[in-house]
C-alpha cells in the first residue's frame, strides 16, 4: 500500500504560521523554520506581556495619585489608608484619572477623605 501524506494539512499549518510572521524583517517572514521560531517566541512574549501590562498600568496609576497627593501635602500611603477607612470605595484607575484630568475634583475628593 502506498504511503499517504497529508500535504493539505501540513501546508495549511505552515501557511498559518507564515501569516502570523507577516511584517517581520528578513528571513523571519518567509523561511519556514526561522518564521516558526520567531512566531513562537513572539506569542510567548505576547502572553507574558499581557500580564506585565496590567502591572505597569497599576504602577502608573499609583505614581499619578502619589504626585497629586504630594502637591496637597500628604503621601500616597497615608491617603490610601484614609481612603480605605472612609466609606468611599473608589479604585486607583479612577483616582489617577481624576488626578491627571480634573485636579479640582481630586482636591474635593481629597478634602472629603482627609478632613471629613
Amino acid at each position: 500500500m502506498p504511503r499517504s501524506v497529508n500535504h493539505v494539512a501540513s501546508k495549511a499549518r505552515r501557511k498559518k504560521t507564515l501569516k502570523l510572521a507577516k511584517g517581520y524583517f528578513g528571513r523571519r517572514k518567509n523561511v519556514w523554520t526561522v518564521a516558526k521560531n520567531a512566531v513562537e517566541k513572539g506569542l510567548t512574549y505576547a502572553y507574558r506581556d499581557r500580564r506585565t501590562k496590567k502591572r505597569e498600568m497599576r504602577a502608573l496609576w499609583i505614581m499619578r495619585i502619589n504626585a497629586a497627593c504630594r502637591e496637597l501635602g500628604i503621601s500616597y500611603s497615608q491617603f490610601m489608608g484614609k481612603l480605605n477607612a472612609s466609606p468611599l470605595s473608589i479604585n486607583r484607575k479612577t483616582l489617577a484619572d481624576l488626578a491627571a484630568n480634573d485636579p479640582q475634583g481630586f482636591k474635593a475628593l481629597f478634602d472629603t477623605v482627609v478632613k471629613g
